[in-house]
């Protein structure tokens, strides 16, 4: 099918996934995780595909959720029932590109923040250009970090790592992001997605049903209480988006300054 905020190449048994809002710097809104979810129910279903990456522009991978998004405020909206169910569109996404058959590969140039985050650990792996970033401020604008992210993060750098991802909000640099478990390979400015291509060319040598066997058992080795831990995350983001300090922190992020949290 035809994608308005992505752009798919296929090239043999490579698919090369571009995210495709240049006018909002690759934010993720309801309709861009809609064709995320979509595109990775085509690819499960593409046996001869076993490799995809997923890169997005030479300034940026994703900007994060789409809090300017008008969509994103007819859920904020909703009854509390059909809320819990719309908000689970995120999630979704990023659970059908963990499951996939095929090896997934992050290309990030630039910087990756928020909900760029939770679609990247999602994948397989991930190449950051020397000078891109990775930043977590879900938390500076009053909200819980949600979309599985928490154990996939942890399963990648380990608990203290994750804390200081998230709870203290700061960018950590592609060399940091690297040696903490984040990125697998580090690479010049410019090469993130050639790099991932190389890693593609080394898996193409080797037997794909074994590789995805391989996949799937590790997944399910480190994966498996995940649910446990996550049930509740959209729960916990509708109950955070109905405070007084969420309010503030978008607020304060639309206008440019300090919030003033209050535990309210």
């Amino acid at each position: 099918m035809d994608y308005k905020n992505l752009k798919v190449e296929e090239e043999g048994a490579l698919a090369v996934v571009t995210l495709s809002r240049p006018e909002k710097k690759n934010a993720l809104s309801t309709d861009l995780i809609e064709e995320l979810f979509k595109l990775a129910g085509e690819f499960a279903l593409k046996s001869e595909i076993t490799t995809i990456i997923v890169t997005g522009s030479s300034d940026y991978f994703s900007v994060g959720f789409d809090l300017t998004d008008p969509k994103t405020y007819e859920v904020f909206s909703a009854p509390l029932a059909k809320r819990r169910k719309m908000m689970a569109f995120g999630p979704k996404m990023c659970s059908a590109w963990e499951n996939l058959d095929q090896i997934t590969i992050g290309a990030i140039e630039g910087f990756c923040i928020g909900g760029g985050i939770s679609l990247a650990v999602s994948l397989d792996f991930r190449v950051m250009a020397e000078s891109s970033f990775i930043h977590v401020p879900e938390l500076t604008l009053g909200m819980n970090m949600s979309w599985a992210t928490l154990p996939r993060l942890v399963h990648l750098v380990g608990p203290a790592r994750a804390k200081e991802i998230v709870i203290f909000a700061e960018r950590i640099q592609a060399k940091d992001a690297y040696d903490w478990g984040f990125a697998q390979r580090l690479c010049p400015d410019g090469e993130a997605v050639n790099v991932a291509k190389k890693i593609a060319e080394k898996l193409a040598k080797m037997p794909p049903i074994p590789i995805m066997m391989t996949k799937q058992t590790i997944n399910a080795l480190t994966t498996a209480f995940d649910k446990s831990v996550t049930h509740m995350d959209t729960d916990q983001f509708i109950l955070s988006t109905m405070t007084e300090d969420f309010k503030e922190g978008v607020d304060s992020f639309f206008k440019k300054r300090e919030p003033k949290f209050k535990g309210e």
